[in-house]
């Protein structure tokens, strides 16, 4: 049998700049909390358990950093999925600063805003559903009726911003992210992502807003009344915003456009500083959902130095186990 060489001699043999650990088998206990629990992923460290204990101590630095502009990115059905009152809450606390995010995001937090709800355990019949007047998102269920009161109430806020911001000119011009801040004085919730953005300053942007309900309303108003949404107007303000702080952070929950919009946008400043990615996609087709944060250096959206962390996995599970890990830390 072989002689156990020892860590030192196994560490200057593999790359003398780099010093081994053993891993550390994790231990249960009975009444654990959630940091307990990371700080044990943290001492085995390996495979996607130590991805998530070095992303919930990067999210603990990155929201602690006064120096640091706190991007949150949310791709896909998050709100629908359970994570309305996980974003509200850290725009409650401040602990972002922007939030770039789908248009359907925003347009399940208007209907959870005006009274509808999001179901579960329907079934998977999808005539049935459908003759019932049901959409269905996954295991997440929504009903039509709830989009008509969303109709109405996003018909009469849209005018009353068009008056708002009548200029006596042809049109009406509004940017996206100045027609978020207005939807989000007007809605009464004080769970509302729209609400409480507008309330506590933290900048709303959803590049692929159109691509929505919220979109399909737009276009609809915009058939008899003089209002423009202006998407490139929004570049203007985003790129002062990256500029404010000296350093910028990034928390990536899935990838499309959302991502690319915030990774993008630091391009003039060399890219992100640190950044923390939840996807569920693969690299090999090159998208950019499933491309690891370490390619966004070859394109100057990440820094040489970054401190970037990639987990594969179900958002809905990850991002509120590190966050909920990482409050431990933001009460000491």
């Amino acid at each position: 049998m072989e002689e156990n060489k020892g860590l030192d001699n196994i560490s200057k043999e593999v790359n003398p700049k780099i010093k081994a650990h053993k891993v550390k088998q994790i231990e249960l206990k009975h009444d654990m909390k959630v940091s307990e629990l990371i700080d044990e992923f943290d001492s085995s460290g390996v495979l996607g358990s130590g991805r998530v204990s070095r992303a919930r101590d990067l999210l603990v630095k990155m929201i602690n950093d006064d120096d640091m502009q706190v991007f949150l990115s949310v791709a896909g059905p998050m709100v629908p999925g359970g994570l309305r009152n996980v974003i509200a809450d850290m725009i409650r606390k401040e602990e972002i600063d922007v939030l770039i995010t789908s248009g359907a995001n925003l347009t399940h937090d208007m209907v959870e805003a005006f009274g509808g709800r999001h179901y579960r355990d329907l079934g998977h019949n999808d005539v049935e559903l459908n003759d019932a007047g049901i959409g269905r998102i996954a295991d997440v269920y929504t009903q039509s009726g709830d989009f008509e009161v969303f109709e109405s109430r996003i018909t009469e806020m849209l005018e009353t911003i068009c008056k708002k911001y009548d200029n006596d000119k042809d049109k009406s011009i509004i940017s996206i992210e100045k027609l978020l801040y207005e939807f989000g004085l007007l809605i009464d919730d004080e769970n509302s992502i729209l609400h409480l953005a507008a309330e506590h300053g933290v900048h709303i942007f959803s590049p692929g807003l159109i691509d929505s309900m919220i979109g399909l309303q737009l276009w609809i108003f915009t058939q008899d009344h003089n209002l423009a949404v202006d998407a490139v107007g929004d570049m203007h303000h985003l790129s002062d915003i990256v500029f404010e702080k000296e350093k910028t952070g990034a928390i990536m929950l899935g990838g499309s456009i959302p991502k690319h919009y915030t990774l993008a946008c630091t391009l003039l400043k060399g890219g992100i500083d640190s950044g923390i990615q939840i996807t569920m996609d693969r690299p090999e087709t090159g998208s950019l959902s499933g491309a690891p944060l370490e390619e966004a250096i070859s394109w100057s959206k990440a820094q040489h130095e970054s401190n970037l962390v990639t987990i594969i996995g179900d958002t809905t599970i990850l991002f509120p186990l590190i966050y909920a890990g990482a409050m431990d830390s933001f009460n000491e």
